[in-house]
């Protein structure tokens, strides 16, 4: 009898154990400063977040190297589910550009899941004279070399952008790398570049103010935001496609049952009408997966933006 009573105890104590998780607060690594797109979107969540775990979800910037301090320290935390972290398309892309990234996307991390997307705008100063896209494609085979492109640095979102617009209109154009976005579209606005392609939140005010004009949208339909411009696709661009993807990533060796728990607790975040309204407001859609569907899914941007960077020969260092 004393033999049963015990299994039973251990077998309760098992399954209470197994229930306690998230028993404290957890660490969301933004390895990008604040007021950042990948920022934002995390402080989009992070309320959301906290009240579907119970327990506080605290964000903690640790920026560097185009992403990769913050991906290098959420690599080393302990792989029990209280230390996660927030990416976007550098998560991939810095093995192809940096020689030393410090970290292996595939190999160091488990997707909890996808959290958002968001296109990019083709936007030039409010006097260029090209008025839509197919008269930019058009200045810019006339002068081959000569027009410029601003981007918040190399291998960034907008970088890669401009890259794949050169590559799919059969055009020339000079990038000129900043110290972030905000320098990059300044310069834009001012006239000291011709283009830019920041992500379309970060263009709208100057689109709105009329410094800016917005030519396209790179996702495969239009924003509401801004739905009188067209996409690259309309604009003869017919296979153009390039978003700002964030992906919610736990340490590899997470146990399985606290991925489960955490994708669960974003999928419900990302399904509720306070978020969405959020989201909205800041030209990001929801992006719901399952962990083994973003893993596909990063495989997949791994392979095709390597294989960007390989023929542009695009390097960091």
């Amino acid at each position: 009898m004393r033999w049963v009573l015990a299994i039973l105890i251990l077998t309760l104590t098992g399954s209470a154990g197994a229930e306690t998780f998230p028993g404290r607060p957890i660490k969301l690594v933004v390895p990008w400063p604040p007021g950042g797109s990948v920022d934002i979107t995390a402080r989009l969540i992070v309320e959301s977040l906290s009240d579907r775990l119970g327990v506080r979800v605290f964000i903690d910037n640790q920026t560097g190297a185009n992403g990769a301090v913050g991906m290098q320290l959420a690599a080393r935390a302990a792989a029990d589910g209280y230390t996660i972290v927030l990416n976007t398309l550098p998560l991939v892309t810095n093995q192809y550009t940096m020689t030393n990234v410090g970290y292996d996307e595939a190999r160091d991390f488990v997707p909890i899941g996808l959290v958002g997307t968001s296109p990019h705008t083709l936007v030039v100063p409010s006097r260029m004279p090209a008025k839509n896209l197919a008269e930019l494609i058009a200045l810019a085979r006339a002068r081959p070399g000569k027009l410029t492109y601003s981007s918040a640095g190399v291998g960034t979102t907008f970088h890669l952008c401009g890259e794949l617009f050169k590559e799919a209109s059969g055009t020339d154009i000079l990038h000129i790398p900043y110290r972030g976005g905000g320098p990059a579209l300044q310069d834009a606005v001012g006239g000291q570049v011709d283009m830019s392609f920041p992500i379309l939140s970060a263009a709208l005010p100057f689109v709105k103010a009329g410094t800016l004009r917005a030519l396209a949208v790179t996702s495969t339909e239009r924003s509401a935001l801004m739905p009188d411009v067209p996409t690259m696709r309309e604009g003869g661009l017919k296979d153009f496609q390039f978003t700002q993807w964030t992906a919610l990533l736990a340490p590899a060796g997470t146990p399985a049952d606290r991925v489960e728990r955490l994708n669960a607790a974003l999928v419900a975040t990302l399904g509720s009408k306070e978020v969405l309204d959020k989201f909205q407001a800041n030209a990001l859609a929801p992006f719901v997966t399952t962990p083994d569907e973003a893993r596909k899914f990063l495989a997949g941007e791994s392979d095709r933006l390597g294989k960007l960077i390989k023929e542009r020969g695009i390097t960091s260092e």
